[in-house]
Order: structure tokens, then sequence, then C-alpha cells
């Protein structure tokens, strides 16, 4: 049993009696007793009390010389922050004064709007043992039962950091890459777990507490696929590859041709491309799905839904392009300009301009970023970066480049509607002059005004609404601080590596080390 007080009224005034606790209780706390005296406010001296706190020896210890009048038992409902719980915490009666009852404690409940979880037994266990200032839980809601997020496992490779392994001899694996996935009519392809939206609790005042909201998904999918009939899987309707293209799962059937050139024109074709040969300058391939070339890329364009694959490489000739959907493989780049959704990887790359939505490796023999820039959402790496030559190579990572490129198109509208703002005010301001002056303006003049106005409301919306945006990616590129540039070997003066919106210019050669970001500042780290 735990501690208590009780107070006790003698001819030379009202004192408290202090029990001490018994089997392992605990003693009585003073900020109880206090919160008792002063709740009935009464008069007391803090040092007695203290005094018969502390002692907890039975003896009756006068706080005042007032005889004041008997208190019968009583309770402190406390309610949890959540109104999940409400614990009654007993006080001993004055010596000699009234006791509550079982129904009294359960209409006080009801009184105050209590009606759900009521304890009942712990209510009757207390009035059976009576102990005293020892929280006992009185009425406990239901909690509500959480759900789970819905789950879509895909049966094949979505993985957008996908890249080749790499030969004993340090060299790119072209010929093994398994980034292409064949498969067959009627093979699974995804599943879906939907999601478990748990169940509603109630709070002691029979609130409704809703448990946390979870992720509802479906099955996404595109041409050559069938959905079941429950909706929770989806299967190949023929042989060909299967991706992941803007999250949906789509079958493409393969074309496959010798060459591109004049002798076949450009492709356009829903499915996948296989080339044996070579595409030639000039021409170009668009993909549903993969691209898959395995002789030279010379001054073409390839677009691809999903994976773009060039066992040779490509010579861009300062007018080619790839943008794949998913990752990029090839052997070199070089005068090219690359943009990949997911990975990218090569041995070399010159004088290119490389985008990727997650990583890029540069790690073959030669592994070297020589000119252009290279731009990676998470995370570059490569053995040498710039040259001897000092060419100049700007390395960024630490954001999508959509993103970069959506916020340099946003300051750029928003620029040209603060312009057109700046123009326009003279105008209106002259127009609100005349009226404070009482001038009747013509029906031209209002209707000229009121373009001006919708005008004005118009562009500052706009302006308001992209500045709303501006921000948010501003603070996601300044939150871009766990990606990092890694040189296996050489960084060269010429090279400039930002992180975010952070940059460092190399000035002397750096050697095997990660450019990371620590106290606000790109900063070298060993590997």
């Amino acid at each position: 049993m735990n501690g208590y007080f009780q107070l006790v009224t003698t001819q030379k005034g009202t004192g408290i009696r202090v029990y001490a606790p018994t089997e392992g209780g605990e003693p009585l706390r003073v900020e109880d007793t206090l919160e008792y005296l002063d709740f009935h406010k009464m008069e007391y001296d803090i040092v007695s009390v203290n005094n018969a706190v502390k002692s907890a020896d039975g003896q009756v210890v006068l706080f005042t010389t007032s005889q004041l009048r008997p208190e019968r038992e009583s309770y402190r409902l406390d309610i949890s922050d959540d109104r999940m719980q409400a614990t009654a915490f007993f006080y001993a009666p004055s010596e000699g004064a009234e006791l509550m009852t079982v129904d009294e404690l359960l209409k006080d409940l009801i009184f105050k709007k209590i009606r759900v979880g009521i304890q009942k037994e712990n209510i009757e266990a207390f009035f059976a043992r009576r102990e005293y200032c020892k929280p006992v839980v009185v009425a406990q809601g239901k909690p509500p039962r959480q759900g789970k997020d819905a789950v879509v496992e895909y049966h094949f490779s979505s993985n957008l950091h996908a890249r080749p392994t790499m030969k004993e001899d340090g060299s790119v694996d072209y010929f093994h890459l398994n980034l292409i996935n064949h498969c067959h009519e009627g093979d699974l392809l995804a599943t879906l777990t939907p999601a478990d939206l748990g169940e509603a609790g109630q709070s002691i005042y029979g609130e409704v507490v809703k448990p946390h909201a979870v992720k509802i998904m479906n099955l996404h999918y595109g041409k050559n696929v069938i959905l079941s009939e429950d909706k929770l899987s989806i299967s190949a309707a023929t042989d060909g590859h299967v991706s992941l293209q803007e999250g949906k799962v789509v079958v493409s059937n393969v074309l496959s041709i010798q060459n591109v050139d004049v002798s076949t024109g450009n492709i356009e074709y829903d499915g996948s491309v296989e080339v044996g040969g070579d595409v030639a300058a000039n021409f170009s391939i668009k993909a549903g799905g993969n691209i898959l070339v395995k002789g030279n890329v010379e001054g073409a364009q390839l677009e691809a839904g999903a994976d773009v694959i060039l066992e040779r490489g490509i010579n861009g000739m300062g007018r080619g392009t790839v943008q794949a959907g998913g990752n990029v493989v090839t052997k070199f780049i070089e005068n090219a300009r690359i943009s990949a959704g997911g990975s990218v990887t090569a041995e070399s790359m010159i004088h290119a301009n490389v985008e990727s939505g997650t990583e890029i490796h540069v790690e073959g023999k030669k592994g070297f970023i020589a000119g252009g820039h290279v731009v990676a959402a998470e995370k570059i790496v490569a053995r040498t970066l710039g040259s001897e030559m000092g060419a100049s190579t700007q390395i960024d990572v630490g954001v999508d480049p959509q993103t970069k490129n959506h916020l340099r198109d946003l300051q750029k509208d928003v620029m040209t509607a603060k312009k057109t703002l700046d123009t326009i005010k003279p105008t209106l301001d002259s127009i609100t002059q005349k009226l404070k002056n009482g001038v009747k303006l013509t029906p031209d003049q209002v209707k000229y005004a009121q373009q001006l106005l919708e005008l004005n409301k118009k562009l500052s919306t706009e302006i308001n609404d992209k500045m709303v945006t501006v921000t948010d990616l501003q603070n996601k590129l300044s939150e871009a601080h766990s990606a990092e540039v890694v040189v296996m070997e050489n960084a060269y003066p010429g090279t400039t590596v930002s992180i975010g919106e952070l940059s460092m210019v190399i000035k002397k050669t750096v050697k095997y080390s990660r450019f990371v970001v620590r106290d606000g500042d790109v900063k070298l780290a060993p590997i």
C-alpha cells in the first residue's frame, strides 16, 4: 500500500497524520498533499506539512490553529491528453468523516460525460481495499486498430539504381547486363496487398478516434498486361519485355533490326527495339519499352520508355541525345546529351551533358569524366574528374535534374510576370488618382482600366502561387546534403563540384576522396 495522509481536527487546530507505505508501496509525495489542501482552500504552514510527510510516523502534526470542517472521502480525476484514459487519485476522509460509495463514483463519472470503458473491476477493487494516494484507472477508451499501407510487389526488376557488374580486370560486363526483363505469356508480373484501413476507436467520452491514414494503392498497367478479376495481380498477355514505365507495368513486343540508317529510316515502335548493328547519324529511335544497340551510335536520337543499353557507346557529334525513363548503360559517352530517370553507367564521359534521377557510375578501366556537365540526384562515382589539361567540368549532385530545371523555369516566369506588373503599375496608379480627384472616365478608359485590373490580379496570383513552389523547391535543394561525389583516383583543377546549392571549385589535384556537405559547405572526406 502506498503512503497516504488523513486530516485530523483537534481542540488545538487541524493537523495531518501521514502513514508510511507498506509492502513495497510508494511513499507519499508532498505535492499530492499540498494540491489537496489548495483545492479545499485550507490555510496551512508548509513547513509543518513537509515535516509530517517526511516523518510519516502516524503522529498528528498541526498545520493550522483553525478547526476546519471534516472532509469526506474524495478523489482527483486526471484525464490523459489523448482523452483515452481517466485515472482517479483517492484521498482518505478526515478522521471520522463520511466514505464514498461505488454508485456515487459511477454517477459522478457519468455526470462528467465519461461513458466508455468504465473499469468497474478497478473501481470495486478500490472500494474493497481503499488504498489511498494511488492512481486507479477508472475509465479506458478503446484505442484504434492501426492499419497498414497497401504494398505492390513487382516480380521483375524495377530498380532505377540498377547497373551492370564489373569484370575482374575492371571493365564492365556489357554482355551479361540482366537489365532487360524477358517474360512469357501468363507470367505473374505484380501483386497487390490491399491497404488495411484499420478500425476506429473511442475516447472515454465516446468520441470516434480514427486510425492513422494509410497509403491506398492500385495496380497500374499498360499494354499487353491482364488484370485478375479480384484486381490483386497482373500477368503478361504475351511474350516480350516487361518494364515499369511512369508507374505502369507494360509488356512490350520486340522489334529486331540490323541497322538504323537510310535503309530503315527513323524507328518509332510501341514495344522494345533491338539493333544488331549501328545507328547512323541524324536517325532516331523512339521505343515504348527498351532500346538495345549492339553496334555504334553516332549523332542519333534515342528515346525509350524504359532502359537504353549501348554496348559500344555513343559519339553524339554535338547533336546526339539519349532519353530513358529507366537506366542508361553504355561503354562511353562523347559529345552527347543523356537524360535518365534511373541510373547512368559508363566507362568514360567526354564533353557530355548527363542527367540521372538516381546515380551515375563511371568506374570502368578508364573511368573518367572530362568536360561537360554531369548531374545526379543522389550520387556520382568516378575514377577521375576533369583532366590534367584543365578541362572545365561541372559535377552536380543532390537534386533531381528535373527539379533544378523546373525551379529555373519558375524563377524566369516570376521575373517576367513582375516586369509586366511594373509596366502596368504607373497606368493603374494614374487611373486610381484620377478617380480620387473625381475625374469621370470615358467608357473606353473604364474598359481599359478593368482589363488592367484583371491582368494585375491574374499576375499577382500567378506570382504568389509560383513563389510558393519556388520556396518548396529551394528547400528541397537545401536539404540535399546527404548526396555525395566519390573520386576513386584523381579530381583535377578546373572541376566544380556542387551539392545542392553549395559548391567547391577544385584548385589543386584531389586524390581518393569523397565530396560531402559538412558545416554548411562542400568538404573533402576519406573514401
